[in-house]
């Protein structure tokens, strides 16, 4: 390989670990080992091998939840390569993206380890004072910028200020800044994501399991499409905000995939996927005319797959009367917050009365929509425990508004594990209600080995402390999920077995909170131990179930004759890209003068 893209668990060894990671990946369909990998990975490597190189991705996270008895470190040692690139994209991985780059150079010290993502755009300079990491790879689109560096380092190039975006060590070890100069306005230059080399490198390396999303992803295989990198919201906790892009990616207006570009995706995924695909970003953001154009080649591709749309803020009835002639099904996402307009006033989310929040959701139900999935959070400044658990209220307001529409569906999350380096709220907390605990990358990554979630959130607000934060989340949790029992809105069991889990995630943090005040530490890591499988258990689906995240699907894969053509397609993209890359890692390979093919 030219290139390993390698995606690491939040914590490296959470497996041994007792920690109660709690609910902080409740609503994703990663786990709260964080497994999903950055679409940007699949964009990097498609892009990379179009240009002759070879790029495998291993998702070390998936594979070390979905069997106990892989050796993640053993992998490591196995790989060859002379880059190896990791995501930090999201600070929930500061533990475990660093433990992984010192075990790549433990093994393959000359191989250099490139780190990227926005959180690694973030604390880029913090990064490159670490022994484990030799390159930064800054902004949100790496892909030219990483096949440039490729480039240079095939030639065994020591002075790489010609690459864009790199942060670096040259020969004395001073750290040089490249400028921030690749932010591409158009996006149609690249897979985003990349299904099309995610499938062929399946085929062409033949380790399926490397390549898997996230665990549970064969059994349910939705997809996603990226719309924009960038965004026009500038929304107060968000890290990927318009003011945060601008800041780490030095992005000042969103850049939007085609709706052509976007076409060619959806044809391409329905040759392999029944399941759902997800639309990232609301199609509105680029305006009218690009909403229309995207929908129109939806309805005139019959598409059979369900679409999922995100709504940014209200809608009215034309938009979704567009959305149900143009799809099969479709169902929406929408993220309140809260149901207190003053709270979303502050924060930038859904920032308008109630009365328009609850227009939207009429206009859709009366308009086709399959199901629409609404969030609140805990954790936001200026909300209360009273206010936190008066979240059931609302949704009980809106289901009796809506005669008990069970295509209604709540969820309730809290903002954990951090606030999001680049947000409003983390860059001035004191002005928006938020007292942070802590700002270097370093500080981040040793609270994740904290026992428990409650000690890992990196804030406090002006009206609740942490320990009343998780209170109140599971309080609101447990309110809402008894409503969504009354109303029918999950089955019976599914209703005891969240009230169960509920109960007893309250139970073992108690416990945690008693052994954290014991003053002998060794007794603190005894008692800790002897809770490990208890808090393991109740790591994921404590305040929902993830089949409630689901969206409904008749069938997830193609036939097997649509299977067959793509695997065909596929062997000629191979045998296309095959050769390009074959006589580029022979000229890559090939001894300089003066050195023997060891050195290599």
């Amino acid at each position: 390989m030219d290139l390993y893209l390698l995606h690491a668990p939040s914590v490296w060894d959470f497996r041994q670990r007792a920690v109660m990671f709690g609910p902080i990946s409740d609503v994703i369909p990663s786990s709260s080992a964080f497994d999903m990998y950055p679409v940007g990975f699949t964009s990097i490597a498609d892009y990379l091998e179009n240009h002759g190189h070879r790029v495998q991705i291993v998702n070390l996270a998936q594979r070390m939840l979905a069997d106990p008895s892989y050796d993640g470190e053993a992998e490591i040692a196995r790989l060859r390569a002379p880059l190896v690139g990791i995501d930090l994209h999201w600070l929930p991985h500061a533990h475990g993206c660093l433990e992984v780059a010192r075990l790549v150079k433990r093994y393959h010290p000359r191989t250099k380890v490139l780190l990227g993502g926005l959180s690694a755009s973030y604390y880029h300079e913090e990064l490159i004072q670490r022994p484990e990491v030799d390159l930064v790879l800054r902004g949100d689109s790496t892909e030219e910028p990483m096949a440039q560096l490729l480039n240079a380092l095939e030639k065994d190039a020591t002075d790489l200020s010609h690459v864009p975006n790199l942060t670096w060590k040259d020969h004395s070890g001073a750290v040089q800044v490249n400028p921030l100069g690749w932010v591409p306005e158009d996006l149609d230059q690249v897979q985003l994501p990349g299904y099309r080399y995610v499938v062929r490198s399946v085929l062409r390396y033949r380790r399926l399991r490397n390549f898997i999303p996230y665990k549970g992803w064969l059994e349910y295989p939705n997809t996603a499409l990226l719309t924009v990198r960038g965004c026009t919201q500038n929304c107060l906790l968000c890290g990927g905000s318009a003011s945060a892009y601008n800041r780490i990616c030095n992005r000042q207006r969103p850049a939007f995939r085609s709706p052509e570009a976007l076409r060619e995706d959806i044809r391409f995924i329905r040759q392999f996927s029944r399941a759902p695909i997800f639309v990232i970003g609301d199609i509105r953001q680029a305006g009218d005319v690009y909403a229309g154009r995207l929908l129109d080649y939806i309805r005139q591709d019959a598409v059979p797959n369900e679409m999922v749309f995100e709504l940014f803020g209200p809608a009215d009835a034309s938009f979704f009367q567009a959305l149900n002639r143009s799809c099969a099904r479709y169902s929406l996402e929408m993220t309140l917050e809260s149901h207190e307009e003053a709270i979303r006033r502050r924060n930038g989310k859904f920032a308008v009365a109630n009365g328009e929040v609850e227009r939207t959701i009429r206009a859709a139900l009366q308009n086709g929509c399959g199901r629409l999935d609404i969030f609140f959070m805990t954790g936001l400044p200026g909300q209360t425990p009273a206010s936190a658990l008066a979240t059931a209220d609302y949704c009980r307001h809106l289901l009796e508004q809506n005669g008990g529409d069970r295509r209604l569906s709540f969820f309730l999350a809290p903002l954990a594990p951090f606030l999001d380096p680049g947000s409003r709220a983390f860059e001035d907390p004191g002005r928006y209600g938020y007292r942070l605990m802590w700002r270097t990358l370093e500080e981040h990554r040793q609270a994740l080995l904290a026992p428990s979630w409650q000690y890992m959130l990196n804030y406090e607000t002006q009206d609740m402390d942490r320990r009343q934060i998780v209170a109140a989340t599971y309080q609101a949790a447990a309110r809402l999920n008894d409503l969504k029992g009354e109303f029918g809105l999950v089955a019976p069991e599914v209703h005891a077995a969240v009230s169960r889990r509920i109960a007893q995630a309250q139970a073992v943090l108690e416990e945690i909170s008693r052994i954290q005040e014991m003053p002998d530490a060794d007794r603190r890591q005894a008692a800790l131990g002897a809770l490990r499988e208890r808090m393991a258990r109740l790591n994921k689906d404590t305040l929902c179930t993830y089949d409630e995240l689901k969206w409904p699907a008749r069938k997830h894969f193609a036939s097997p004759l649509a299977l067959a053509r793509l695997g065909v397609s596929l062997l000629g993209d191979a045998l296309r890209i095959g050769p390009a890359a074959l006589h580029r890692s022979l000229e890559a390979w090939r001894p300089a003068p003066g050195h023997s093919s060891a050195d290599r």
